[in-house]
């Protein structure tokens, strides 16, 4: 005989789990003052990012707006996954597939010019491989255990969760930790990266990336459980307060990606940052990057050596982070909690290093070639 609380269900235990924020009908009440605070931090970020030249305070506020898109829609791209393991709850996964299909129609035209509005732009074409495999499938095990993947984690952080703040500053170290023996992993077997626009042709491309992505899409369906995706009428107050419906947050991301090729010239990316921020800890510590393969030539190097702020990846990541602390202050549920459970913290530090350090021999979202 069993006595005490009985054991959640796994699908208890995954509504537990998910980071996502929870969907009310009541009205919110907007907390003005975290709100107040938001939109300082907003302007004195962009004042300073600005000082750098137009290109990158546009970067920083298209970041701001994918803060508070991420926050109100509770766009999780590893929660989507979980739920669909555990719940057979397909609509993250379904939203997904519809983000990228307005993603690929935006950006084939852009790609195949080579050019929008008369600047050049280009895709983020990396080496498949060893290195890939082995680092994506143990990134795969990580993001659930720390609770998100790089952008759950950062607009989680701005919404208030300090347990994600452990997180993202474990990250931040394992990421740089990893960078320290990129040199090993980039010698293992794998091929030149492809483009297969430029191998088959764009609109080939184009119609064969559609036809899958609708095929994925109608094959969840039929296998999930039941749920609605339309997405509603759009309201000033539903749009300024949340929650948004997973459509809403689909076409927003994928037009805000877009805007960001276009004002860059590269897609969106995450985590480079987190790379880059954790050297320029270590420099101030004493670290010396002279004879670090990674960290010596090109790119890379140029961005250790540059002001943080002229980074455009860091000042897009800082912009989700004050997004979607203004998106929690409008929903009324910014409330970070200061005691933090000491096994919560060293889990979180622990998984945050591991997700880190195999971000980056997977190449995480960043653009080497930038």
């Amino acid at each position: 005989m069993r006595f005490g609380p009985k054991s959640p269900s796994r699908r208890q235990a995954a509504e537990a789990f998910d980071i996502a924020a929870v969907t009310t009908t009541e009205r919110p009440r907007i907390q003005t003052g975290v709100v107040l605070t938001g939109m300082a931090l907003l302007a004195l970020f962009a004042t300073l990012v600005s000082l750098n030249g137009w290109r990158i305070g546009t970067l920083f506020g298209i970041g701001a707006v994918m803060g508070l898109v991420l926050y109100h829609a509770a766009f999780g791209f590893t929660s989507a996954y979980r739920r669909m393991i555990v719940l057979r709850d397909v609509s993250g996964v379904r939203a997904q597939l519809l983000m990228l299909a307005v993603a690929t129609v935006l950006f084939a035209p852009a790609l195949a010019e080579g050019e929008v509005f008369g600047r050049a732009v280009g895709g983020a074409v990396a080496p498949v491989g060893v290195q890939v495999a082995v680092g994506a499938f143990l990134f795969g095990l990580g993001m659930p255990l720390g609770g998100g993947c790089g952008s759950g984690t950062l607009f989680t952080v701005g919404g208030g969760s300090t347990r994600m703040l452990v997180t993202l500053a474990a990250f931040i170290a394992g990421s740089f930790w990893a960078s320290l023996h990129m040199e090993w992993w980039v010698g293992t077997l794998r091929v030149p990266g492809i483009a297969l626009g430029q191998e088959i042709g764009w609109s080939a491309t184009l119609i064969g990336q559609l036809a899958v992505l609708l095929a994925l899409s109608e094959l969840l369906r039929r296998w999930g459980r039941p749920a609605d995706l339309s997405p509603g009428w759009p309201t000033w107050q539903r749009l300024l307060t949340g929650s948004w419906p997973l459509v809403w947050g689909a076409l927003a991301l994928a037009v805000l990606n877009w805007l960001s090729l276009v004002v860059a010239g590269y897609p969106w990316s995450i985590t480079w940052a987190f790379t880059l921020t954790g050297a320029k800890i270590a420099q101030v510590a004493g670290w010396d990057p002279a004879g670090v393969w990674f960290w010596t030539g090109g790119f890379t190097e140029r961005a250790l050596a540059n002001p943080i702020l002229t980074d455009d990846t860091f000042v897009m990541d800082v912009g989700i982070v004050l997004g979607a602390l203004i998106a929690a202050g409008l929903a009324g549920r910014f409330a970070p909690t200061v005691r933090i459970p000491l096994r919560s913290v060293i889990a979180a530090a622990l998984v945050g290093t591991w997700i880190g350090v195999k971000l980056r021999p997977a190449f995480g979202l960043a653009n080497e070639t930038a």
